[in-house]
Parts: structure tokens; C-alpha cells; sequence
């Protein structure tokens, strides 16, 4: 099968849609098919991958990084010399109207999967002059339209499942399929004695947190969760693993909250390091509400690591209390104990945590992903082009 992927966000980029794609990509490849991936052009022609096709874009100000592909393209000459047999949008925006677009002027079939909550995201970086919830209102509009035009639909959670069908209750297909861990990779049987070296970690418990480093991320309260946790774990320290728009804001946080001393911002961490910084940390925490799956948690997981995080959406459903991680409240108080119970936790909630993450296998996503492609044509060959875009 040849498939086309569009996408919003992709390398340099470093986000979990773009890890997503990249697993997705790979573990289709290794079943013996095609897959090709349509982007935004990167800022920095440097940054081009010679196997992608890209489209002229311009910067997203908003965010740094992150490029929109506002020009005309030759995206359906493109697709129609690849004779693909299946559009897979990883993009709600841009790429995703493109994707819609070029599927009913060349009759394939569109998967859809709902990685980003953009409606939240919104919030943050839409910055339009109308009230937030006229801005929620029009996204959700917006977003049904597509949803319920596509073939089938991916939900990486069943929490995301319910909430799209609350909002895009004419959805054609609509199935829960999480995107699988590297557990090779990611494991416990890496050594993370470096990383601890370099940041001058020997003795003290660490927490880490991975990803982009941005308001939707919700740092500001592991900051303040963290400043009452060394309260009474002195010897406790934050990593904060990556890069973003927020981290002079986030730095600031750590300062006025008394702890920046023991909060360490590593910036950009290369992806070949990551096993090794998960491996060097004693438990992960993630405060974020904005999440659709969680993979960073789920990466930890695999490398035995417990996790503390917010009891809400995505979080909520992987974490399972005292099996692989804690759940924690909107608040500093609850967001420490969780933390403190995950640092001093059992052995067996760390093999809790890996064995959560072995039942997330890239090669069992990938055969549910093909068995959707099918139902996704086999509803094009039966409804065709339905309603017009």
C-alpha cells in the first residue's frame, strides 16, 4: 500500500505528533509499505529531509519553530504521480484542509488522526480579538466539518474518543489506536550514569519531565508542586528536558518560587540522548491537560520509570495508582505527594510501569492503523466524494 502523510509539524520540529509519524512511518515500512510525508517547508532550508516533500510556507511568529504552508502547491500532480492509495492527515490546520482537499479531487480515501487538542492551543497562540470561548466555539466548527468528512478517524485514547464524538457525532468510523513505544529502545537496562554526571546529579532523586517547554504544557505547576516537595525531599531535583516558547517564563516561575537552584532546564536534548535521560531520572511527571496520548510518559514507562501525573484526559487513562504511577490534583499540594510517592515508590510499581508500556507495541498499532486503512477504502469505494469540503 502506498500512503501519503500530511502533516503540520515535522523535523526540525520536535513535538509527539512528529515522534508519532516517524514510528507510524517506519513500522508501515517495515510491513513492506510506502509511506510519504507532505510538510511545511522548515524555516531553515538546511533543515530539508531529501525524502520529503515539502510546501512553501512561512513563519508561524506565534511560535518559534513552526512554519505555515500559506502558498498554492502542486500537492494533487504530486500524489497523482505517487498513485497513492490512502491520505493519512497527522495535521488538524493547514495541512489537514490541503489534505481534504486533494483527496476529493483524486477520489482516495482520508484517515484523520486527532492528535492536538488545537481548540486549547488556540488559547495560547491563536491570539484572535474575539472572547475564548467564541475562539473554542469556531475551532470546534471548524474541526467537525473535518472529522466527519473523513473516512475514518484516529483517537489515540478512548478519553479522545468520547469527547470527539461529543463534539463530530457524524464521524464515519471512529476507532482508539494509540501510537506504540520503541520498548527496545526505551528500557530499563540503559544507562543514564552520564547524563547524571554531566548535570551533577549523583546522589539526589531526580524528577524529569520531557517536552516541548510551552504554556499549554502546564510546568508552572510541577514548579510549584516541586518547591513543596524539597520542602521535605531536599535532595529532590527537576529536570526539565527540551525546548520552547515558554522557557523564560517557566525559568522565571522556578526562581520566584525558591527552587531555581534545584530546577535544571537542559534545552534541546538530541533524540539519540532520550534513553539515556529517562534512564537517568528516578520517576517522570507531566502536568499537562493538553495531551492526547502522552507518549513522553509512555517512553518512560518502558524505562521503568513511575509516573506522576495530572488526573485528567490522556494522563489519567494511562496511569493506573499505585500499579505504574500516582495521580495527581491541579494543585501544588496534591502535584507533591505524587511526585514524593513516585520518587520513593516500590519495585513493583516500576515493573508496573514497564509492563504498561509493553502493551503499546508499534507493531500491533500498525496492524490495527492497516486494518482502518481498509474499512477508510472500502467506504470511499461504497459513498465516494459525499459531501462537498
Amino acid at each position: 500500500m502506498k500512503i501519503a502523510m500530511f502533516t503540520d509539524s515535522y523535523h526540525p520540529a520536535k513535538d509527539g505528533v512528529v515522534n508519532s509519524i516517524l514510528l507510524t512511518k517506519r513500522g508501515l515500512e517495515r510491513k513492506g509499505h510506502e509511506v510519504f510525508i507532505f510538510a511545511p517547508d522548515p524555516w531553515d532550508k538546511a533543515d530539508r529531509e531529501g525524502d520529503v516533500f515539502y510546501f512553501r510556507s512561512t513563519a508561524f511568529r506565534s511560535y518559534p519553530g513552526y512554519t505555515v504552508p500559506l502558498y498554492p502547491t502542486n500537492k494533487c500532480e504530486i500524489l497523482s504521480k505517487l498513485d497513492v492509495d490512502l491520505i493519512h492527515t497527522h495535521g488538524l490546520l493547514f495541512m489537514g484542509v490541503r489534505s481534504m482537499f486533494a483527496a476529493r479531487t483524486l477520489v482516495k480515501p482520508v484517515v484523520v488522526t486527532f492528535h492536538t487538542m488545537v481548540t486549547e492551543a488556540a488559547r495560547y497562540y491563536a491570539r484572535l480579538p474575539i472572547p475564548e470561548w467564541m475562539t473554542d466555539r469556531l475551532f470546534w466548527i471548524y474541526l467537525r466539518q473535518l472529522l466527519e468528512r473523513a473516512n475514518a478517524v484516529v483517537a489515540p485514547t478512548e478519553a479522545i474518543r468520547q469527547e470527539l464524538l461529543r463534539y463530530a457525532p457524524g464521524m464515519n468510523h471512529v476507532e482508539v489506536i494509540p501510537t506504540g513505544v520503541d520498548c527496545e529502545r526505551f528500557s530499563p537496562s540503559n544507562d543514564g550514569s552520564q547524563i547524571r554526571q554531566r548535570y551533577g546529579l549523583t546522589d539526589e532523586k531526580v524528577l524529569m519531565h520531557v517536552g516541548r517547554v510551552a504554556m499549554e504544557k502546564n510546568i508552572d505547576l510541577l514548579l510549584d508542586g516541586f518547591a513543596c516537595l524539597v520542602e521535605d525531599e531536599p535532595d529532590a531535583r527537576l529536570l526539565i528536558v527540551g525546548e520552547g516558547p515558554a522557557k523564560k517564563h517557566y525559568m522565571q516561575s522556578a526562581r520566584e518560587a525558591g527552587v531555581a537552584d534545584k530546577v535544571i532546564f537542559t534545552g534541546f536534548v538530541p533524540d539519540g540522548e532520550l534513553p539515556q535521560f529517562y534512564a537517568a531520572c528516578d520517576a517522570f511527571t507531566i502536568a499537562s491537560k493538553f495531551e492526547t496520548q502522552g507518549l513522553a510518559a509512555l517512553e518512560a514507562m518502558a524505562s521503568g520509570k513511575p509516573v506522576a501525573g495530572i488526573n485528567y484526559r490522556a494522563v489519567a487513562e494511562l496511569i493506573r495508582p499505585n500499579e505504574n504511577g500516582f495521580l495527581f490534583e491541579e494543585d501544588p499540594v496534591s502535584c507533591a505527594e505524587a511526585m514524593r510517592d513516585a520518587l520513593n515508590c516500590s519495585p513493583q510499581v516500576r515493573q508496573g510501569a514497564r509492563s504498561t508500556a509493553e502493551r503499546y507495541s508499534v507493531d500491533e498499532s500498525v496492524a490495527r492503523l492497516l486494518d482502518l486503512y481498509e474499512i477508510a477504502i472500502e467506504h470511499k469505494k461504497k459513498h465516494g466524494n459525499g459531501r462537498i469540503f
